[in-house]
């Protein structure tokens, strides 16, 4: 069995272990669009300035963080977006579940009517059976929408979840889940 992990909100001290993170994911290159610019200001603008940044924590280890925020401003700021990472070493763990689930809490405590992931790549086969098991349902397809590194261009899926439908298993304050 492996040991627990809470998630707790980022601060500005974690920027360079979500950095490390976050690059790992970038080199790994079957995710994340991101090939450079990928720096502490990126971190701070694009995570730490998110409407909620949160990570997955062993002791100091930071196992997998997520960004939650409006996927689009003024009118269509009601439904919400979401970014997650999880460290390779750390998959099958449990921890993307628990991050998915903490952060739906999350979206659906600010007032947000919906999630929409704008880029899940049909080759992220975890991803997709993970998001589809909270009731993400497929909505759109954007063919050839990345350049994977081993599979060449592949298609990803918009998914989205209604909130107001959504029943978190728990009513506990999804401020620092153990």
């Amino acid at each position: 069995m492996t040991a627990e992990f809470i998630v707790r909100t980022a601060t500005r001290a974690d920027a360079s272990a979500m950095l490390s993170l976050l690059l790992s994911a970038v080199t790994e290159g079957d995710a994340l669009p991101f090939q450079g610019g990928v720096d502490t200001a990126f971190i701070d603008s694009q995570w730490l300035g998110a409407a909620g940044c949160f990570l997955a924590c062993r002791g100091e280890h930071v196992l997998g963080m997520y960004r939650y925020g409006a996927n689009m401003p003024g009118r269509g700021s009601h439904i919400a977006s979401a970014t997650f990472l999880v460290c390779q070493q750390c998959r099958g763990q449990g921890v993307g579940r628990t991050l998915v689930e903490h952060c739906l809490g999350q979206a659906k405590a600010s007032g947000f009517r919906a999630m929409q992931f704008n880029q899940v790549l049909a080759t992220n086969r975890t991803a997709l059976s993970l998001y589809r098991s909270f009731g993400f349902k497929r909505v759109g397809k954007i063919p050839e929408a990345f350049a994977h590194p081993q599979y060449g261009y592949v298609s990803a899926y918009i998914m989205y979840l209604d909130l107001h439908r959504y029943d978190q298993k728990s009513s506990k304050d999804c401020a620092e889940w153990p």
